[in-house]
């Protein structure tokens, strides 16, 4: 499902991070007294009125802090890019401002739905002043109080009327790729090299990634989706400069996607953003192949020996298969569907209620969980409740007495037992009366 996008933007102090917090539920974001304090973007899936959507707070551009003012510059018109509305914060008591004409300009050149939030009318004097904002030429203003929780339905109400429920989407039974990895890893290569190695390319449609174009192809008779999170590279260099910002380039492909294909450069080596994109996978419960591009490059290739190195970088993914291919050459590139198909199984894979009782009562009698204060785990029964991934609920005496580590040898169990390769998989514990 893809999400749609809400940014909130605006200058410093008008109040930004409290409507977030508030949105959000929770209090994420720093709220502080200093201008230029929320300098990263911060994301967060939201939801409201069961309609689910990613909230992003911005830094705030201030014109006379040039320290910080271009790369919070760069990070609100990145948001705006990928909104699809925009919260323009303004402060009912300071009125417009020379900042909030900057930010006034970098919306209009945007064409996205902007609404405008006049913050901070906490009496009858301050909402007098609601109407000099009008001259700031938007269509929607709504006056709020962040901190005194006034405005907010009639704010939510305006930003979300087009967003769908969670069930309103549409499924579609053909399995969905998303190639995903940092800025120059060779994602395009390797977009190309699957569409033409072998295949029939069957169409090009709208991407359900902004401004992607999302490839049908057939492989063995059978038809797939790959969402291209590449081309979205086009919007302009700033993508390119700041790598972290790939992260939300991606997640909406990742979130569309049943299998993600984690590319990384063998020339370039493992970073730690390689590892966040692959967590979020994990995360929203993606299958997980890991994709060595530009394995040509490297002087002395040794596969066993830089799968070591992946073992050990990506060791929440131990389950991940890692395939080594040059999407350029196309070398090697035949390795990598078959990994595909398999991990389509495994996704999907259905255990039988008796063989999983089995498993686990072989393992419990192997190693039975350690007790706690008097108080030792008991399973009673287990079965598999859902799958893309598979997840497996236990019936236990009492689910507090599961420790993570108890929990690791349960997964690494079935993973034993199972063939699991490529998919994360859930563990689900609850107490015999149903809590």
């Amino acid at each position: 499902m893809k999400l749609p996008v809400v940014a909130i933007v605006g200058r410093p102090n008008v109040g930004k991070s409290t409507l977030f917090n508030k949105i959000a539920g929770s209090r994420i974001a720093i709220i502080e007294d200093v201008p230029g304090v929320t300098r990263d973007r911060l994301y967060k899936e939201v939801s409201y009125l069961n309609k689910p959507f990613y909230l992003i707070d911005t830094g705030g551009i201030d014109l006379e802090n040039a320290k910080f003012n271009e790369e919070i510059k760069m990070q609100a018109e990145i948001a705006i890019n990928e909104a699809d509305v925009v919260i323009f914060v303004l402060d009912a008591k300071e009125g417009i401002t020379s900042n909030d004409l900057v930010v006034r300009d970098i919306l209009r050149k945007s064409k996205k739905k902007i609404v405008v939030a006049i913050n901070k009318i906490d009496n009858r004097e301050s909402y007098k002043n609601i109407y000099d904002f009008y001259e700031l030429g938007f269509d929607t203003y709504i006056p709020i109080s962040a901190i005194h929780n006034t405005g907010y339905i009639e704010l939510m109400d305006e930003v979300t009327p087009n967003f769908k429920t969670r069930e309103e989407t549409n499924i579609d039974p053909r399995l969905k790729i998303a190639i995903i990895g940092r800025p120059n890893v060779g994602k395009s290569s390797l977009t190309n090299a699957i569409l033409n190695e072998d295949r029939v390319l069957v169409s090009d449609i709208a991407g359900t990634t902004r401004d992607s174009i999302d490839s049908i192809f057939k492989y063995h008779d059978e038809e797939f989706i790959l969402i291209d999170t590449a081309g979205l590279r086009k919007k302009g260099k700033i993508y390119e400069s700041v790598e972290k910002y790939s992260l939300f380039r991606s997640m909406n492909a990742i979130d569309n996607s049943d299998i993600c294909l984690l590319v990384i450069d063998a020339f370039d080596g493992i970073k730690e953003h390689d590892k966040h994109i692959a967590g979020y996978a994990i995360e929203r419960g993606k299958g997980l192949i890991i994709v060595v591009n530009k394995w040509d490059k490297v002087e002395n290739a040794n596969i066993s020996e830089f799968k070591k190195l992946v073992r050990s970088e990506f060791q929440f993914a131990s389950y991940a298969p890692v395939v080594f291919l040059s999407a350029l050459t196309k070398k090697r590139i035949h390795t990598l569907m078959p990994e595909v198909l398999k991990v389509k199984e495994n996704i999907n894979r259905e255990i039988k209620t008796s063989v999983l009782n089995e498993v686990i009562e072989d393992a419990y009698s192997l190693n039975p969980a350690p007790s706690y204060k008097g108080k030792r785990l008991k399973i009673f029964f287990v079965s598999q409740t859902g799958i893309k991934p598979p997840k497996f609920t236990f019936r236990v005496n009492n689910k507090g007495l599961v420790h993570f580590s108890y929990e690791r040898y349960l997964e690494n169990k079935l993973r034993e037992n199972f063939e699991l390769e490529g998919t994360p998989i859930v563990l689900q514990f609850k107490n015999r009366n149903g809590e």
